[in-house]
């Protein structure tokens, strides 16, 4: 069975390239096809190549980061082996890492109650836009399906503000930012623009499915580590003039993650996902919290009273990977109609070897959202701000 991989490789020119375009979002000037790797590994040379810097233990300094002064990168590709137990820790001496795929963390059970009116009135909007706490000059970006914003234009009334420049895309992807079908991260988009409707969204569709030629690209790991290598070029490092940094804040919401182990490396694998502080993934979240950015990761939907099937029955220690950072900030979901967790909304404590302390906060999900519902409220919050 070949099983996808994450492999720490030095520095060659063409990874240097590659890496430089997925951040610039241009096409490469080079391609993959020689570059040097050991044997035993098939290198993806459609999928660009992340700077790790100098060492791999748990911590990445900033400066090393940018591709041209970066000492190793780490590639994706794939590895036969018999079984997931012989997935190697390391291949010619070069460390693994688990490409685990991810998905969007989507509702169970009943049909949903309240409406996103209740949830600004629960949330005391007035109050807070009376104070100026209405998103101005601060980006939002969703890293998830990606965005469609004519049908947040249709149902909000008003086309919210959108930075393309700033947003990212996978190499070769056709789609232009804020043009994806209405998913996910369309219903991401619209309930941060709730509390926040002078938020300016930038758009990261990591969990997109498909470039074309048929490989899968969105969805794993390897597919938000190369968004993130972004956002802290353009935002913790700031390195590309007019980049996200000139916003006062960075909002990095994160509604995706794991829902069984069996997705992971095996136990005890030094380079799982799951339950390891020192995937290199961590190193990238934490630079960005570092710079001042909120990341924020729901805590999942292996909730004990309706967990998804993909969570196959087990409901403890269901806050797994970056849903686990000490650095981030984990949200469960609650009920606008009376504050009850959500019955498949993961609890606490997080799984073994991550920060236990989990979730941090619990915020509104599980409602209506209809035109008739939030239109007047945005009106009337318009009307408000012209007087």
């Amino acid at each position: 069975m070949r099983v996808s991989i994450l492999l720490s490789i030095p520095a060659q020119e063409s990874l240097v390239e590659s890496a430089s375009a997925s951040i610039e979002n241009r096409a490469p000037k080079a391609t993959l096809s020689d570059v040097q790797t050991p044997s035993g590994f098939n290198l993806d040379i459609s999928q660009p190549p992340v700077a790790v810097g100098s060492l791999l233990d748990g911590y990445l300094e900033l400066d090393s980061l940018q591709a041209d002064r970066s000492d190793n990168f780490i590639v994706q590709g794939d590895v036969e082996v018999d079984s997931i137990e012989d997935i190697p820790e390391k291949i010619g001496g070069h460390d693994v890492f688990s490409n685990i795929r991810v998905s969007p963390f989507s509702y169970c059970g009943s049909s949903a109650q309240g409406t996103a009116s209740d949830v600004a009135a629960q949330l005391q909007l007035n109050k807070l836009h009376a104070k100026g706490l209405d998103g101005s000059n601060v980006a939002v970006a969703i890293v998830d399906t990606g965005i469609n914003l004519l049908h947040l234009n249709k149902v909000m009334g008003q086309m919210p503000r959108f930075d393309a420049a700033n947003s990212w895309r996978f190499q070769g992807q056709t789609a232009s930012p804020g043009q994806y079908p209405v998913d996910h991260g369309t219903m991401c988009a619209f309930d941060a623009l709730i509390a926040a409707p002078n938020a300016t969204l930038v758009d990261y569709p990591v969990l997109s499915t498909s470039t074309p030629g048929g490989n899968v690209t969105g969805r794993t790991i390897n597919a938000a580590m190369m968004a993130y290598a972004h956002l802290t070029a353009n935002y913790a490092a700031a390195y590309a003039p007019g980049g996200i940094h000139k916003y006062n804040g960075l909002v990095v919401n994160n509604s995706w993650g794991v829902y069984h182990p069996s997705w992971d490396f095996p136990k005890n694998h030094p380079g799982r996902f799951i339950d390891n502080p020192n995937h290199p993934f961590a190193s990238y979240v934490k630079i960005l919290t570092t710079a001042g950015a909120d990341v924020l990761f729901a805590a999942g939907n292996c909730g004990s009273n309706c967990s998804d099937p993909r969570c196959k029955g087990r409901t403890k220690e269901t806050i797994m990977g970056a849903s686990a950072y000490s650095d981030v900030m984990t949200v469960a979901g609650c009920l606008v109609t009376n504050n009850d967790r959500l019955g498949y909304s993961s609890q606490g404590p997080s799984i073994n070897g991550m920060h236990q302390s989990k979730p941090d906060i619990t915020a509104f999900s599980h409602f209506w959202v209809q035109e008739s519902m939030v239109r007047p409220y945005l009106i009337q919050e318009r009307q408000q701000r012209a007087l």
